[in-house]
């Protein structure tokens, strides 16, 4: 393995080896080969192509539709040291103009962006002058009507990929695929001969369990009580069901708060913010949850 990866391993990220699978990606995408990851979520597959961005000449770009991971990945960046930023829709428009003046002086090496921003014209035009190392293209998934979250706009990268003066190493990752969704992500994102990885999809420190409850809320109310010292997030499936569990949570004193798509902007981002820092102990949301794009 190239010492060099090792090296920004343990300087940056305090590991002094690497998980599963992750060797071998990283070496992949280091010899400029396109690569194809399928790895469990939490199994590490932001150290594949970080780590390759901080050793490539010119700018990572990685396409994700999950605000809460950008948000939560360049803070970790920024934190450690590494130059990174993202653009999305919780961005104001002097933030954002601010954030592309300085991509033109190419003071970021990883840029995190939704595939909705594909969309705007300025922001291609501005990115097709630069020197683009890599594009990752996380919870690559998303690309396939077989995959469970299909974004239509996951269709326009292969096209924007083309308008570059270079192409770039294109990486993309998942933690689960199918055999039909993995020949989509390959044909779809139009890679060329890519490198396959599949280091598995169970992951041995979670578990799921399904419970029926004649009482949903009393169940609800039991298990918090039970797990006093443990923080969680509980999805419901509309705004109203939300709202109601979130009133009743609150009103019996814990430490609680929301978040789905009738909330503004700054509310989600002040309530994500509390939970991530701690600040709450339970989440009561739908599937919005860090889900915003663009």
């Amino acid at each position: 393995m190239n010492l060099k990866a090792l090296d920004i391993l343990s300087k940056y990220y305090g590991y002094t080896s690497f998980r599963k699978g992750q060797e071998e990606i990283i070496k992949s995408i280091l010899n400029k080969k396109d690569v194809v990851a399928i790895m469990p979520t939490g199994g590490g597959k932001s150290i594949c192509y970080q780590i390759p961005s901080l050793m490539l000449d010119g700018l990572t770009i990685v396409i994700s539709p999950l605000i809460s991971l950008m948000k939560d990945q360049v803070d970790s960046l920024n934190t450690m040291g590494i130059n990174a930023v993202f653009i999305n829709s919780s961005l104001s428009s002097e933030q954002l103009d601010n954030i592309l003046v300085d991509i033109n002086k190419d003071k970021y090496k990883i840029l995190y962006i939704a595939p909705e921003r594909l969309d705007n014209l300025e922001f291609v035009n501005l990115i097709k002058n630069k020197s683009i190392s890599q594009i990752a293209v996380d919870e690559a998934h998303c690309v396939s009507q077989w995959g469970h979250d299909f974004r239509s706009s996951y269709r326009k990268i292969p096209l924007f990929i083309k308008s570059l003066e270079k192409k770039p190493i294109v990486t993309a990752f998942t933690a689960t695929a199918s055999d039909e969704v993995r020949y989509d992500i390959i044909n779809l994102l139009n890679l060329s001969e890519p490198e396959v990885y599949i280091t598995g999809f169970d992951r041995e420190n979670l578990s799921m369990n399904i419970v029926k409850s004649s009482s949903k809320n009393r169940y609800l109310l039991d298990y918090i009580e039970n797990h006093k010292n443990e923080s969680g997030i509980v999805y419901a499936a509309t705004r109203k069901d939300v709202e109601s569990i979130y009133d009743g949570l609150f009103k019996k004193g814990y430490s609680v708060s929301k978040y789905h798509a009738g909330l503004s902007n700054e509310i989600r981002k002040e309530n994500q913010e509390k939970f991530i820092n701690d600040e709450i102990k339970i989440m009561v949301a739908t599937n919005a949850f860090g889900m915003e794009c663009c």
